[in-house]
């Protein structure tokens, strides 16, 4: 692997990148809907330039130095703006669209933001946040629609054109600091309010640079948009796309990422396990609906076993199964949770390779991943190259808190020092989560510290662990794994589990059932994963729901809310 060339900032990478690519197209974007769909495509000069106008613009508004809130779909002109705010030196607030008004609003309170860049869909709850006169905004902008009410960022980019060389200049010329704020971005929030995370320049375009060596794919691959940019997985994963010199498209919506994948002949996809393992779930029912599972089993024992002599026949043999994907993926990355490692599997036996990746947004994200040649069963990969990392307070197994020291950890919690001094000592961020390196530099995650449940005997058991081997049931749509407290005793606990299930998808498969039926059938399948894991781990309690849990916009469970419904306290 090639030593990584690090930029200060994001600037600096994006721009040497960016001429380095400057003819080939950096967005396809679709600008009309229908069966005769029309597209218009950005090259990485006109990107550039776009960026750059917008950037002036925004100076000549008096905005240098501010903070600018991006509330909206992935689309263009967000990340235009994402990026003329990173060139810049005015800090990108990016803000999850789904958020309900009130911790919308807060949110921008919060941050101080001093102008805000919507989404037309988001109209309704912006003009309730202008009504409520609580923030100090001085302008707010449509991304995406022209108005007299508002100026229309793609209005914008065309004026800052026209703008006189010298205000254009500066802009171009501003170089921000590397350790200066750059992002401030609001965590999902599973168990509290929403902490804001301050993320700098440098630790931006490191992690980018980190990655450009460390995962290495196909020249001119096409990136489908799919994680919302407001996660930073999907920000930092959209600036990657830009340095590698991939092509960006944007995804229509989950409905419609078959279609996608097929029309924008997509190769590269970042998503997150739940997603990764529907799409797999889809391409397997579709082989046993033809009849052909035992055929494509045997087929893969035939494909692996020539891959040992190194004749690869995969992508050619299950053509068709990858028809059904667009048929031209070729690379998945997953983030964000735990991949199933049957999923991981199964990709990689129909020749499409599938890597995952480890991080925070508190570490813009990316602190280890598997790449090319390293995947270890049930690691998460190995440590990117500019990443140190120790396990620290370890118990008598050897399992310690993973923490690292990095040029991409946060520069810490905006306005609140303590909660920063309880993650941040020394340089090295505490991320909370459980385990060990192997002696090749690997590592291995067991589950998060706060959702440890500690038994009474002293021993551990983390929910993560257990609930992947329940969502490889076949009846069971999702599982929630918890401490119990036995006789209302909460220093005395056993592994209970709520089980989320579809009655409709159980009467097609297995005929009209009662729910103590349902609860039987489901109970004895928990039995057989019980006996492939040790005594203490064992679930003992089943609540069942068709209800979806409590969780956040990245699909993660809010543990300590759910608790509070199942046991109703």
């Amino acid at each position: 692997m090639e030593e990584p060339r690090y930029y200060g900032t994001v600037k600096e990478l994006i721009t040497a990148t960016s001429e380095t690519y400057k003819d080939d197209v950096a967005f396809r974007v679709k600008i009309k809907q229908g069966k005769d769909p029309e597209y218009i495509d950005h090259t990485y000069k006109d990107f550039i330039e776009n960026v750059n106008s917008l950037g002036a613009n925004l100076y000549d508004s008096g905005f240098k130095g501010g903070r600018i809130a991006i509330i909206g779909r992935n689309q263009y002109y967000w990340v235009v703006t994402h990026l003329a705010c990173l060139f810049g030196g005015i800090v990108s607030v990016p803000i999850d669209k789904e958020l309900p008004l009130g911790e919308m609003e807060d949110s921008l309170i919060r941050a101080g933001v001093d102008a805000v860049v919507f989404d037309v869909k988001n109209k309704e709850q912006i003009e309730q946040i202008k009504a409520n006169g609580k923030t100090n905004i001085r302008e707010f902008i449509c991304m995406n629609d022209k108005s007299e009410e508002y100026r229309c960022i793609e209005d914008m980019v065309a004026a800052g054109r026209e703008l006189t060389e010298s205000v254009r200049q500066e802009f171009i010329d501003f170089m921000p600091s590397p350790e200066a704020m750059a992002i401030l971005l609001f965590t999902s929030g599973t168990t509290s309010k929403s902490k804001a995370v301050m993320l700098s320049n440098r630790g931006l375009a490191c992690n980018v640079s980190d990655l450009l060596v460390f995962e290495v794919f196909d020249e001119h691959s096409t990136n489908i948009a799919f994680l919302p940019f407001h996660h930073i997985l999907g920000s930092t994963g959209m600036l990657f796309a830009l340095a590698d010199g991939m092509r960006t498209v944007f995804s229509d919506g989950i409905r419609y990422i078959k279609q996608n994948l097929t029309e924008y002949g997509v190769t590269f996809f970042l998503g997150v396990p739940a997603l990764i393992d529907k799409m797999y779930e889809t391409v397997e029912k579709g082989i046993e609906k033809q009849g052909k599972t035992a055929t494509v089993e045997r087929a893969k024992k035939l494909a692996n076993f020539l891959l040992k002599f190194g004749i690869d026949i995969r992508r050619k043999l299950f053509k068709e199964i990858i028809a059904q994907m667009g048929g031209q993926l070729k690379y998945i990355i997953s983030g964000g949770a735990p991949l199933s490692a049957t999923v991981a599997q199964g990709f990689t036996d129909l020749g499409i390779e599938i890597y995952q990746g480890y991080g925070l947004t508190e570490t813009s994200p990316v602190l280890a991943a598997e790449n090319k040649g390293h995947i270890r069963a049930g690691s998460i990969g190995r440590p990117l190259p500019s990443v140190q990392v120790e396990f620290r307070d370890k118990d008598e197994d050897g399992m310690g808190e993973l923490c690292a020291k990095a040029p991409n950890v946060m520069i810490g919690y905006y306005e609140n020092d303590e909660l920063t001094a309880e993650v941040l000592e020394d340089g090295w961020f505490h991320t909370g989560d459980l385990g060990y390196m192997d002696k090749d530099g690997y590592i291995f995650l067991t589950g998060r510290k706060k959702d440890m449940i500690v038994l009474k005997n002293g021993k551990k058991a983390f929910p993560e662990e257990i609930e992947i081997l329940l969502n490889k049931i076949p009846e069971i749509q999702d599982s929630f794994v918890f401490g119990e407290p036995i006789d209302g005793d909460w220093t005395d606990l056993r592994i209970a589990v709520q089980v989320q299930y579809s009655a409709k998808e159980l009467e097609s498969s297995h005929g009209a059932l009662t729910e103590d039926q349902i609860r039987d059938l489901i109970w004895e399948k928990i039995k057989d994963v019980n006996q492939t894991i040790p005594h203490y781990k064992r679930v003992t309690d089943l609540y069942l729901t068709e209800e979806p849990f409590i969780k956040t916009t990245s699909l993660k469970i809010k543990r300590k809310e759910q608790i509070k419904k199942v046991l109703e306290l």
